[in-house]
């Protein structure tokens, strides 16, 4: 819709004259516009000749709200926007203000993005975390993963009753059975309660470690991150290629820090034993299996095992 003043600008004054009269009659007309005169009775024809771009603004865009074709295709000048008039009395006459209010949807999208900001991933695919959750979905897509579903969300409920506790989980279970998806939604979850989150696919991560030794402010920043988010997930755990210097100094350091403090979550397709023996054998280095039992001593009294059964849903979600 074009603006008013835009309409007006484009008229010789004669022309301009019989535009304004039929604008005024038009919104003489509008059940609004009727509305707000039936509450106000000191709109008269003069206020309303007074207040017409207002008046005409606030009808348009009350219009195109009524159709509306969706956020992006807002026809509204400020988009995701409506005019919202307020109206005050004042010695027997009335002003009338103008203001812009988001609608349903701006505010859905401005929360989410709020949400978006308080996660961070990390070598995850970021449009499979943007595609969103639905609760239906989660427990219909295979039943037996149900048990599973029913501890996340008994966590994600304690959460936001009691706040943060120290533990996490660790969810096992074989390969496709939606434990990185059940873990982003919980991440999602608590971030719309404020919670500051970061996800991490273990397998890039330590391979990428390998390289960002020759940047040490780089890997000081990403590990300072994970110490101090709320939530941090190690995704799929296990099945990278450990050496002894990420196994002792960089993840030995992050859930030193976070153990007593903060949760930390894993998804893996070993139980806790089958990681101990993973975490016990380096690249370079061998078998140690002093070394496995340390980190698993920052990890396995911090966790609640979370056994996941069902199929494999590759390809499905």
């Amino acid at each position: 819709m074009e603006s008013l003043g835009e309409l007006l600008e484009s008229m010789k004054s004669t022309a301009l004259l019989r535009r304004t009269e039929q604008i005024t009659e038009d919104l003489l007309r509008n059940p609004l516009i009727q509305a707000l005169r039936s509450e106000y009775p000191e709109i008269d024809d003069r206020v309303i000749r007074l207040n017409l771009s207002k008046l005409y603004q606030y009808a348009g865009d009350q219009a195109h709200c009524q159709a509306c074709p969706g956020l992006d295709r807002c026809p509204n000048d400020f988009q995701g926007h409506f005019s919202k008039l307020d109206i005050q009395r004042m010695n027997g006459t009335v002003e009338i203000y103008e203001r812009k209010a988001p609608c349903s949807l701006q505010i859905a999208k401005t929360n989410e993005d709020q949400i978006k900001k308080r996660i961070r991933s990390f070598y995850v695919d970021e449009h499979a975390l943007s595609e969103g959750y639905d609760n239906m979905e989660i427990m219909a897509k295979d039943r037996l993963r149900a048990p599973a579903v029913h501890q996340v969300f008994k966590y994600i409920r304690d959460t936001k009753e009691n706040g943060l506790s120290p533990r996490g989980l660790y969810l096992t279970g074989s390969f496709g059975t939606g434990k990185t998806y059940l873990m982003g939604y919980l991440m999602h979850e608590l971030a719309k309660a404020g919670h500051s989150g970061v996800i991490v696919y273990m397998p890039d991560f330590v391979e990428d470690l390998k390289t960002m030794m020759q940047d040490g402010q780089k890997l000081k920043d990403m590990v300072e991150t994970m110490k101090h988010c709320d939530l941090l997930i190690f995704d799929d755990i296990g099945a990278e290629n450990l050496n002894p210097w990420v196994r002792d100094h960089v993840l030995g350091s992050i859930l030193n820090f976070r153990m007593n403090r903060l949760p930390t979550f894993y998804t893996s397709n070993y139980p806790l034993d089958g990681l101990e023996q993973h975490l016990s054998f380096t690249s370079k280095d061998g078998e140690e299996l002093h070394k496995g039992q340390r980190l698993m001593n920052r990890i396995a009294p911090f966790v609640d095992v979370v056994h996941l059964f069902g199929e494999n849903q590759r390809g499905k979600f």
